[in-house]
């Protein structure tokens, strides 16, 4: 309600707000609370997914496409006609072993440990290992064809070589070349997957440091 007199005595029209003579507020204003909106809450973003690490074997895909691709370049490099053979053969099979942990670690971005690198080198090992076989079979078919084994291998000699005769014996005795055949098998065996394998040591080991 407001009053009809001003407190300075001046005669204030109906609802006045002010007085028109000293400017006193002839009524007082409900205060004014200024609602504040709520903070949301941030939006929690999910976190990545982090890269599964996939074990190094003949079931992770990966791993065996690498293993073969790096088998097939080394195979290739030792067949390659340079001096040296076995100098050859032990930088081949090494590089087959740290090329098959590079590609692999590019190509999932997983860095391999040492021991993933042994058995990134053993994979690749196994495929050089029946790449060669594959070839030494192809070879001993040829050879088979041209006069047998015993032939070949007196033309290799030289003339009048005490080593000829003895080797002729070997080979025409179906239990010492059946023995034979399998030693230089398990011997390869362990040469072509123990090289790779210590390649793949050194690879996993060198880029690890990068």
């Amino acid at each position: 309600m407001v009053p009809d007199f001003c407190t300075c005595g001046a005669q204030l029209p109906p609802d006045a707000r002010f007085c028109h003579k000293c400017g006193k507020p002839q009524y007082d204003y409900p205060g004014i609370t200024e609602e504040v909106a709520p903070l949301e809450a941030p939006i929690p973003t999910p976190a990545a997914a982090p890269i599964p690490v996939l074990e190094i074997s003949f079931h992770n895909r990966l791993a065996v496409r690498t293993g073969f691709l790096a088998a097939v370049s080394g195979v290739l490099v030792f067949l390659f006609p340079l001096p040296f053979p076995l100098v050859r053969l032990l930088v081949a099979l090494l590089a087959a072993g740290f090329l098959a942990v590079f590609l692999y670690s590019r190509r999932s971005g997983q860095m391999l440990s040492i021991r993933g690198g042994v058995r990134m080198g053993w994979i690749t090992g196994i495929f050089c290992f029946v790449l060669v076989s594959l070839l030494m079979t192809a070879a001993m078919v040829a050879i088979s064809n041209q006069g047998g084994l015993a032939n070949f291998v007196r033309t290799q000699l030289p003339a009048n070589d005490a080593r000829a005769d003895t080797l002729a014996q070997v080979l025409g005795d179906p239990a010492a070349l059946a023995g034979s055949m399998l030693f230089a098998l398990i011997l390869f065996f362990v040469i072509l997957t123990a090289l790779p394998m210590i390649g793949g040591a050194l690879g996993a080991k060198v880029l690890a440091r990068e």
